[in-house]
Parts: structure tokens; sequence; C-alpha cells
């Protein structure tokens, strides 16, 4: 199996990609806003700088796509983000032959944070993850390049819990309440708080949790709120999972977040030092996201 490619701790270095092109889309969601989209794929040309979010980047502005049966990696940010929190990890797989989707959640982003601190927020992120991956198989422009048998998913922070409930996971949320009655001073609790989110209240309604089985494998990174995950909540995760962490995790600490997902047999990665280490420029081959036949993965805790 390949090896990771080379994490690059320093962000001053310019990595040597692939020629990339890029594109914004607007994807259609009924229930709600439209949902802003950014789409990463191999292409032909002369890249230029491009503007992504507050980011520059190499790219070809709505270039031709090369390339046929390419799979497809969806890209789900933290709290607070947006579909350029991790634009180096699209531009890096675009360039090894992937096609990458990332989404701006809706009520979730640097802009609107209407949903923060709310269960509305882990409810809909998946429900939006999957409607960008319809869009992207029978909408988009140039769906008929991508293989839908091989579709990925990464997540960080809000992004791995996202990620975990689209691969089957079922969250209880009263485990909210247990967390913050045991450790009150736990950084998920105190955030709640300052949100006046609705996390801490008994709930109201049922929650509906959105599945895909469409995604085949996933990449999960400090995934949060991870607590939510009890005893059989990840039996029906069926795709191999990758788990990172870091070290020294101070707004997700691994002893129950991390630590309860790795019980499983997902492989691991291991990032040194504070939660935002794992943010540079770390990304997994295609053989590493797609070949996963070679392990005898099953999620859950009994």
């Amino acid at each position: 199996m390949k090896a990771f490619l080379l994490c690059f701790l320093t962000a001053f270095l310019a990595p040597a990609y692939g020629t990339v092109g890029f594109e914004q889309l607007s994807v259609p969601d009924p229930p709600g806003k439209a949902l802003s989209v950014a789409v990463w794929f191999p292409s032909v040309g002369r890249p230029v700088s491009v503007s992504v979010g507050p980011y520059q980047q190499i790219a070809i502005p709505n270039g031709r796509i090369t390339g046929t049966g390419l799979p497809l990696v969806l890209i789900s940010h933290g709290t607070g983000g947006s579909y350029a929190s991790h634009y180096d990890t699209a531009l890096a797989l675009a360039s090894e032959g992937f096609v990458v989707a990332a989404l701006t959640h809706t009520g979730d982003n640097y802009m609107d944070q209407s949903y923060v601190g709310n269960r509305k927020d882990l409810t809909d992120r998946p429900r939006q993850v999957s409607v960008v991956l319809s869009y992207m198989l029978a909408s988009w422009t140039q769906h008929q390049r991508l293989d839908g048998e091989r579709v990925g998913l990464f997540g960080f922070s809000l992004g791995g819990f996202t990620t975990l409930v689209a691969s089957g996971g079922v969250p209880d949320l009263s485990r909210m309440r247990e967390l913050c009655a045991t450790r009150p001073t736990a950084p998920e609790c105190l955030f709640v708080k300052q949100r006046n989110g609705d996390q801490l209240s008994p709930e109201t309604f049922t929650p509906v949790w959105t599945h895909d089985r469409r995604v085949k494998a996933a990449v999960i990174a400090a995934p949060a709120v991870s607590y939510l995950f009890g005893p059989g909540s990840l039996k029906a995760v069926r795709i191999p999972i990758q788990l990172w962490r870091a070290s020294n995790d101070e707004q997700v600490p691994d002893a129950w977040n991390t630590a309860l997902i790795r019980r499983g047999n997902a492989r691991k990665v291991r990032g040194k030092g504070i939660r935002r280490s794992i943010l540079s420029k770390c990304v997994a081959s295609e053989e590493d996201l797609f070949r996963f036949r070679t392990w005898d993965i099953r999620m859950g805790l009994a």
C-alpha cells in the first residue's frame, strides 16, 4: 500500500501540485438556502492565482476536466469554517486524480452561525452532505466523469461527526447532558453554553439522521462531540474508516472523543502537537482511501 503523502508542517512552503481545475457551484437545497460548493478536479491548461475564500491557490478556473471513472471525495469542514477550509488537501487530492467537492455548511460557517450549538446543526449537516453528493453524481455538468462506486468522505472536527453519521452512526443526543453533568468544564459544554445552544436542554423532537450508503470509505480528523456515540451507536458503520487525531487536542479532548471511536479497528494517524497541526497539508493517497479491502474493518462500540 502506498505511503501517505508527506504532511508539510510549515505553511510557508509552496507545494508542487499537478494541474488542477477549480469551479464554484450553488447547489439547490429546497429546505433552506442553496449550498455553496467548491470543486477541484484534474485538468489541463495554464493555472493562475485563484481566490478560494481568504486564500489564494494556483488552479485553472472553470478548467476542462481530464480522465474518466474518477473517484469523488466530499469534504465537511468544522464549526465556523467553509468550503475553503481544506483547500490545500483538495488541491493535493485533485492533483492525484480525484474530484473533490467541499461544501459550506448552512448555519455553521464563518458568515452564518445560526445553527451552532444547537441540535439542528448536528442533524442537518449529514443531510447537506447527501444533497451535495446527489448533485455531484447526477446533476453536475461533469458527472459522467465520476465513478459512483468510489465515493469517499473527509471530515474535520464537527465535520468528522458529520462523516460518522453519514457513514451509518446513530448519535444519542442525551449524552451531551450526561457529559456536561460529569465534566461541566469540558470545552464542548462551555461552547454550547456560550452559544446559548439547545444541546443541554431536554429533547423536544426525535432526530432524523441521514445515512448515505454511497459513501464507501472515510477519513476522519479530530471528530468533535464523539461522546454522543454511545455503546452500539457505530455498529451500522460498515465502511473503512481512517481516524486522525492530534496528541494534545485541547478543543476536542481525546478521552471522550477520538478514544471512543478508535476502539474499533480504524487505522490511526497521530499528529504531534496541538489540534491544528493535523490541518497542514495532510492527505491520503487514492490507494489509502479506496483500497481498504485488505483490512477487515468493522466499527462498533459493543
